[in-house]
């Protein structure tokens, strides 16, 4: 798995929305099943590496906070004994870089279907739909949970 720990299987992308949810208590209930390990992998870069006129180093940026909000979620979503049995990373680079490079070798990959940018009513992020197209290992792209309005129409 790009050169990291091989005993990792399951690969799973977070991003604080509610699909990549979903994808994390998936990717622990399918690690189980084959006997594997789970990673969660949050990303983050800097603006600019879109070409955005802004300075090179972000002020407003506090790794140290964003892992404590990666453990936060994690904990969050799977309760304490169950966030004890992933492991988390928080790594620089284009989310969609750092999900591929992370599940070289990986059983799979999941993710969430949409995540926390773009727009609300695509049925399929960005990231998801490159993850699925690049990935060297099986995807899965998990759907968050759907409410139904009374007239029988999805809500966001």
């Amino acid at each position: 798995m790009g050169g990291r720990d091989s005993a990792v299987n399951v690969v799973v992308g977070v991003d604080g929305s509610p699909s990549s949810h979903a994808a994390l208590r998936w990717a622990v209930q399918y690690a189980e099943l084959i006997g594997g390990d789970v990673v969660a992998v949050a990303a983050w870069e800097l603006p600019w590496a879109y070409g955005w006129s802004a300075p090179a180093v972000d002020p407003t940026f506090d790794r140290t906070i964003a892992e404590q909000g990666l453990v936060n979620q994690v904990h969050q979503v799977l309760g304490e004994s169950g966030a004890a049995q992933v492991r988390k990373r928080l790594v620089k680079g284009n989310p969609v870089e750092v999900l591929l490079s992370e599940a070289e070798g990986a059983k799979a990959l999941v993710v969430g279907s949409r995540g926390m940018g773009g727009f609300r009513r695509t049925l399929l992020g960005s990231v998801s739909q490159q993850c699925a197209m690049h990935a060297t290992c099986p995807v899965v792209i998990v759907r968050g949970t759907v409410e139904v309005t009374d007239a029988g129409t999805q809500a966001e």
